[in-house]
């Protein structure tokens, strides 16, 4: 069953759990995710990210992910993960994807917040969805430490842009980690309590159900499978 995030989030945040996505390139990463879903009765989100449209394009994956979750006995939102242009965020939609996730953290502030709100608009009026990202979320192999989120910023970005789920950067890292993360548990608590909006946790690769588990995480984002 195809659904949005908001049809995935909001009751993971009432019941207090996370539900993982996953980027897939091709069609046997796609079967594995969908049946591992089925098989534990577990809602899910699948998609690709823009960084990866070299291994699958857009116009060749993006059949087989919408038909794929229409045909899921779970729900599944198909996700557009990391997008870094309007054109390609609006050709997701477009191809049917359920939710994308426009990626300004690397830009100003309120040129984050100014691009954003223009992907929230579009979506929302195509029934879809939008995560924002604020604070920024690094290389694994980086030594110097992350950008972290603050509650203030959480809560500002959230307020003005409109977004249906806020991916905050609180240690976690893309890739294969040198050493053992160390996630700041206490900082995650207090955006938790300044926005209701859904939290998403990327970099999931390499953690435990223990920083998983944290108890405030909505979604959880991996890499792939």
């Amino acid at each position: 069953m195809l659904v949005n995030l908001n049809e995935l989030l909001k009751r993971a945040q009432k019941e207090k759990y996370a539900v993982g996505l996953f980027n897939t390139t091709d069609t046997d990463m796609l079967q594995a995710v969908l049946e591992a879903a089925e098989e534990l009765s577990s809602p899910v989100i699948f998609g690709t990210a823009e960084v990866l449209l070299p291994y699958g394009e857009l116009s060749l994956i993006a059949p087989s992910l919408v038909e794929a979750a229409r045909r899921a006995k779970v729900p599944v939102a198909v996700h557009y993960d990391h997008g870094l242009t309007y054109v390609r965020c609006v050709e997701a939609l477009r191809r049917g994807f359920s939710s994308v996730m426009f990626d300004g953290s690397v830009k100003p502030y309120e040129e984050n917040i100014a691009r954003t709100r223009e992907i929230v608009k579009l979506a929302h009026a195509m029934g879809a969805t939008v995560e924002g990202e604020i604070g920024h979320v690094g290389d694994a192999s980086a030594d110097e430490s992350e950008q972290y989120t603050t509650a203030e910023e959480a809560q500002s970005y959230a307020a003005a842009t409109g977004v249906d789920a806020l991916a905050v950067a609180i240690g976690s890292a893309h890739g294969v980690y040198k050493k053992k993360p160390k996630l700041n548990i206490a900082r995650l608590e207090e955006i938790r309590k300044n926005t209701d909006v859904p939290l998403v946790l990327h970099g999931g690769i390499g953690l435990g159900s223990e920083e998983c588990g944290a108890g405030v995480w909505i979604a959880v984002s991996a890499v792939s499978v």
